[in-house]
């Protein structure tokens, strides 16, 4: 019998994890590094990359700084070449860079369109693409993608950014039907709120949080590192039976 904690643990593997310099993504760095796996971290704010690159290294682990625009392709595509080329492979790819640009159809552009669409739904189809060959080589790896409860029911002014989220959920889906059979893992966690740094400075106006608050039947908005410890066990052994699902994180919101 194997020991669980060797089951959760993710010791020798190397991850990258999208949208690394704030927010959601340092938790799930930090962590990663944590439970054993060596981190490349993206995103576009070189300072807030150190930061996060300062926690992996604390932990003893290798990181990889890429500082990049994944609303670009070519961008995408040096991520993935720089990845490769310092680890040799990637083992676990999260998907966590979004944007959101909060507005009504009637009044959105189809500049913030592109871009939502670019960053939130091409560019993990862009980064797995490019990462998923060397998985198949060595049948192992995990994709996880970070959607939202935007992806699943409708939320107002959340056009852009729900169809990017829905359209992933969609993405997953194919992955784990194409990758699963070469044993690689893809699924997408969907949170509700969390309360990152720029989230509370959001939704600390009880106005905008109390309507949201009462449709939740948990009552409270999410933590980072909750969703962390999702991406966790998803990068883990201990999830391998799973596989195309698109996991609510969300206190039971889009359960009613």
């Amino acid at each position: 019998m194997s020991n669980y904690l060797d089951r959760f643990s993710v010791k020798g593997k190397r991850a990258l994890v999208t949208g690394g310099s704030k927010g959601i993504g340092v938790e799930v760095a930090a962590l990663l590094a944590q439970a054993g796996a060596d981190v490349a971290i993206v995103g576009r704010d070189r300072a807030g990359l150190e930061d996060t690159a300062a926690k992996i290294k604390a932990a003893g682990r290798d990181c990889l700084i890429i500082e990049a625009d994944l609303s670009k392709v070519g961008d995408c595509e040096r991520c993935a070449a720089e990845a490769l080329a310092h680890f040799g492979t990637v083992d676990i790819l999260v998907n966590n860079a979004g944007i959101a640009r909060i507005e009504k159809i009637i009044d959105a552009s189809v500049e913030d369109w592109d871009d939502t669409l670019n960053v939130n739904l091409r560019a993990p189809f862009l980064l797995t693409k490019l990462l998923a060959p060397k998985m198949i080589e060595q049948r192992m790896g995990k994709v996880i993608n970070v959607s939202s409860q935007a992806g699943i029911i409708a939320i107002e002014g959340h056009g852009a950014y729900a169809a990017s989220k829905g359209g992933m959920n969609m993405l997953t889906k194919v992955m784990a039907a194409e990758l699963s059979p070469h044993n690689i893992q893809c699924n997408a966690v969907a949170p509700t709120i969390i309360l990152t740094p720029m989230a509370v400075q959001v939704w600390s106006d009880p106005a905008k949080s109390d309507p949201m608050l009462a449709r939740t039947p948990l009552g409270r908005f999410g933590q980072p590192l909750e969703v962390a410890d999702l991406i966790l066990f998803l990068a883990s052994s201990a999830s391998d039976l799973i596989t195309g699902e698109t996991i609510a994180i969300d206190g039971g919101f889009t359960a009613l």
